[in-house]
């Protein structure tokens, strides 16, 4: 049974390390030995290069040992070693209430279907081989960062011997086995793996992981590498059938299949001509809650009723593209969204088995949303950039049911910095608005649910990118409510439910300040989250905010901007103007996204020469009204500078 209170707070201690303070977690304060020593020792041990094995580290867990956990593909400590024993079979898309298409001109209706079994890769049993050469037993390879590093490095000099090159002390020699070690059957992906890890060791890095170890490597500038050792790994030409993708990743072509159905039905995406007939205003980050093969598998059957434009795999990070950017793919539950959106699954898990993103993704990520931004002239910003849980219900009957990924613990803060725009405070002390933006590995909030096995179990202590909001500036303060996603109860504290949670780049008007508590509007009520000085989870944040026009006691706002009645031409039906269940008041205030003139894009039919896009005069602004983006027409606000 779920509850809406914890049981316990995060326990962590403050520690400092090379002038930081930061918070262990609890589970994380007996980790013995120091990760740097680690990686010297298993370098030493197994003969490979130690900027080698901290290169190839980093872009798996970026050296965090992630308290044991899997990651979101199966992959246990810095160095991602994976057991298939962590997989699930589950896919969002096949869950649920959503319609992925979110057009109530045409409600869903999935086919009872059983997902074919699954042959697992050898790329996800990688602890198992570690544990043949290390000696050490599977137990000891997921909880311990410093035999997992070893497990690493035995792997890495096991792929260097079956390539017959050398156990060398130069890195360029290596090329072949890191290559190898991304686990891709593509040549690629493989490649694009070894060159970031080169690229990483060519720059340096240093951080302090999750679990407080200061770790270090330095540049090796003028780094080689033999490309050589690549060719001979053997691995498959993907097919690339002009995939819209920067030449600087590992991108194939896997169509969505688009065919009709009995019945007058068809799937799985709808044909356009985007950005002719609609501009593209969001790219739409998702997470597959499943993995990489049977998404994609998915993806191909038209009986889902369910596709997207891209998915990207964790282990190494390479691309399958389904669906060409001028069509529409049904992704985000909100057919608005929709027709004017780009959708990107990522392989994994906002929760279950695992809470944290290899490297290897976030970085082919944000250089293929980087990509995108520019030819179809998208802001990055998270106004444009949106989580699958910031798209917002289309009528107040489908607000319950929209999806809560990626989650809690994808760090939008990390992942903006990748795209080249990092979040920053813009504004004084007393800014009018503000920028949720805590320290995402301090930043430990309670969460329970991660695992569905015992879903009210606590999730273990982890970095997140969210804050919890609260009726009251007191940390014993109930959660403020959504009457949209629990009409009759409270926000509960499940890491699957965001109904009283602000995330990292989202911007908010200020509501009121008491101490080292800060209030925002939220909901059509004031929201209080702990913001003190010396950890600061929100920064000041310039922009323009709406507020009820003089006269108007309070303001509907909207899950889509639909245009008014009498733009329609004749043969399309009128979509209604259904305000959600949501008002906001005179005296509240709430942090314009963008603007949106009134747009309906009409496509339900296989032959695509009947749709039309239907423009009106009605024009709307979207705003950061809860956790989701929602819409008020222009006429109903005043817009001004907070």
């Amino acid at each position: 049974m779920q509850r809406s209170t914890p049981l316990r707070m995060t326990v962590a201690a403050v520690m400092t390390v090379g002038g930081l303070a930061f918070l262990q977690p609890a589970s994380a304060q007996a980790a013995p030995g120091d990760r740097q020593a680690a990686f010297t020792a298993a370098a030493q041990a197994y003969d490979v290069p130690e900027s080698v094995l901290l290169g190839v580290s980093y872009l798996e867990s970026r050296w965090d040992a992630n308290a044991g956990r899997p990651s979101n593909s199966a992959g246990f400590g810095p160095m991602h070693l994976t057991d298939a024993a962590a997989l699930s079979d589950t896919n969002h898309h096949t869950d649920g209430e959503e319609d992925p298409r979110g057009d109530t001109n045409r409600p869903l209706a999935l086919p009872e279907q059983t997902p074919a079994p699954v042959e697992i890769p050898t790329s996800l049993r990688t602890l198992e081989k570690a544990a043949e050469l290390t000696g050490a037993s599977r137990e000891e390879l997921r909880a311990d960062p410093a035999v997992n590093i070893r497990g690493g490095a035995a792997l890495l000099a096991d792929y260097q011997r079956q390539l017959g090159a050398p156990l060398s002390t130069d890195p360029a020699e290596w090329y072949g086995a890191v290559a190898r070690y991304s686990g891709a059957a593509e040549s690629d992906a493989a490649k694009f793996f070894a060159d970031e890890v080169y690229d990483t060791i060519k720059s340096g890095a240093e951080r302090v992981t999750d679990d407080g170890q200061k770790v270090g490597l330095k540049p090796v500038p003028g780094l080689k590498k033999i490309e050589k050792w690549l060719e001979k790994l053997g691995l498959q030409r993907p097919r690339r059938d002009g995939v819209e993708c920067p030449p600087t990743i590992s991108c194939e072509w896997i169509p969505a299949l688009y065919q009709s159905l009995p019945g007058g039905g068809y799937g799985n995406y709808d044909l356009s001509n985007r950005p002719v007939n609609q501009k593209i205003e969001y790219i739409i980050i998702h997470d597959m809650e499943g993995y990489f093969g049977p998404s994609v598998d998915l993806v191909q059957n038209p009986a889902r009723a369910a596709s997207w434009h891209y998915s990207l795999r964790s282990s190494d990070g390479h691309v399958a593209q389904h669906i060409k950017a001028k069509d529409v793919a049904w992704q985000a539950g909100n057919w608005y969204i929709n027709a004017k959106s780009i959708g990107l699954e990522h392989e994994g898990f906002l929760g279950e088995g695992g809470a944290w993103y290899t490297e290897a993704m976030y970085r082919t990520s944000a250089k293929l949303v980087r990509y995108l931004a520019r030819q179809h002239d998208v802001p990055l910003d998270r106004a444009h950039i949106l989580g699958h849980d910031n798209v917002p219900g289309t009528i107040p009957s489908t607000v319950s049911g929209m999806h809560e990924d990626p989650g809690p613990f994808w760090d939008w803060a990390h992942y903006f910095h990748l795209l080249g725009k990092p979040l920053h405070s813009s504004g004084g002390p007393k800014a009018e608005s503000v920028m949720i933006l805590p320290d995402y590995a301090r930043n430990q909030p309670y969460y329970y649910g991660c695992d569905r096995k015992n879903p009210s179990a606590d999730c273990p202590p982890h970095g997140s990118a969210s804050v919890w909001l609260r009726t009251e500036p007191r940390s014993d303060a109930p959660l403020v409510k959504d009457v949209g996603k629990h009409p009759t109860g409270d926000s509960l504290y499940s890491v699957y439910d965001h109904s009283a949670r602000a995330t990292t780049g989202q911007r908010y008007a200020v509501a009121d300040r008491q101490g080292d508590w800060t209030a925002i509007w939220y909901l059509g009520q004031k929201a209080w989250f702990h913001n003190p000085a010396s950890q600061p989870t929100a920064v000041p944040s310039r922009g323009l905010v709406v507020t009820p026009k003089p006269g108007l006691a309070s303001v509907p706002v909207y899950g889509r901007a639909y245009p008014e009645a009498e733009a329609y031409p004749a043969g399309v039906p009128y979509q209604e103007i259904t305000p959600l269940q949501y008002t906001f008041a005179a005296g509240q205030r709430y942090t314009l996204g963008l603007a949106a003139q009134g747009e309906y894009y009409r496509a339900v039919t296989f032959d695509a020469s009947p749709h039309t896009v239907v423009r009106g005069k009605l024009k709307y602004y979207q705003i950061q009204f809860g956790h989701r983006v929602m819409f008020v027409k222009a006429d109903d606000v005043v817009v001004s500078t907070a």
